[in-house]
């Protein structure tokens, strides 16, 4: 009998240690309790996954329950500028402290924590995933009733690590009204189903202009076909957020949590009606 290497993808042998394969979710801190996390994910970069976390941050802070945010898209974060956080996060001997916004929503991204927000995060996918897992462990999260992950986009190292990691109650997958829509949606909707996160449903960014005058929705990217696209995949279609000039300028100055969300409401529902997994 050759000696245990514990690479169980090359080994043929029934032992009692391949019957148990090991659980890579990392425990919280001390000092902190998360009721129920929601990732925020996306196939691909640039489709609007970190207005979708905002938004939703914002609208459960509304509601009077604590929220929070982990920024786990570490090398391009934009959640501080959305909330107009500037301050550098501290910490103390049990943990950082994360800066809390306006609307009292607790926040934690790499750029409170550089000396200049504008340096880039030149890391390779291994620093990245520690920090991620740092953002969950050594934070103090206290008596936080949501939190929601702004997840880095695709299907890599980093997106594993966090799917990994964070005991995710559920996510939800943003999507644009592109052509190649349905190819994005099913990497992220595969991703999900191999680590077994239940996939709460879709949200299309972009969906539509608004004429100011008339009110007429005008398709600017063709057709949507997202519910074709949901139906195929058994989801629901969450929302839809349009291209609205008001919505960009209140994310460029910080005001967030001023946008008064009107498209959001059934993805709300849904993350209210997730159950909740143990978290220790």
């Amino acid at each position: 009998m050759s000696e245990c290497t514990h690479n169980c993808s090359s080994c043929g042998s029934d032992c009692a240690e391949r019957k148990s394969p090991q659980s890579f979710i990392e425990k919280l801190g001390e000092g902190s309790s998360v009721k129920k996390v929601i990732g925020i994910v996306s196939g691909k970069g640039g489709v609007g996954k970190s207005l979708v976390t905002g938004l939703m941050a914002s609208e459960f802070a509304k509601k009077g329950v604590h929220t929070a945010i982990l920024d786990a898209d570490i090398t391009g974060p934009s959640i501080p500028k959305m909330f107009g956080t500037t301050e550098r996060a501290m910490g103390s001997e049990k943990g950082l402290i994360p800066v809390r916004s306006k609307g009292g929503v607790d926040i934690m991204s790499i750029n409170l924590l550089l000396e200049n927000p504008s340096d880039p995060v030149i890391w390779r996918g291994p620093v990245i995933a520690g920090v991620v897992k740092q953002f969950w462990n050594e934070v103090i999260w206290q008596d936080v009733d949501y939190m929601f992950v702004d997840m880095p986009p695709g299907t890599g190292d980093v997106p594993l690590t966090v799917f990994q990691s964070i005991p995710l109650d559920g996510v939800i997958i943003v999507t644009s009204p592109q052509d190649l829509v349905s190819m994005i949606v099913g990497k992220a909707v595969g991703m999900a189903n191999m680590m077994n996160i239940p996939i709460l449903g879709i949200v299309e960014n972009m969906s539509y202009a608004q004429c100011p005058d008339c009110g007429k929705k005008l398709y600017l990217y063709g057709e949507s076909h997202i519910d074709e696209i949901a139906a195929e995949y058994g989801l629901k279609v969450l929302g839809r957020l349009p291209i609205d000039p008001a919505i960009s300028a209140a994310c460029d100055s910080g005001e967030i949590e001023a946008v008064e969300d009107k498209w959001l409401a059934d993805a709300v529902s849904a993350v209210e009606n997730a159950p909740a997994s143990k978290k220790e």
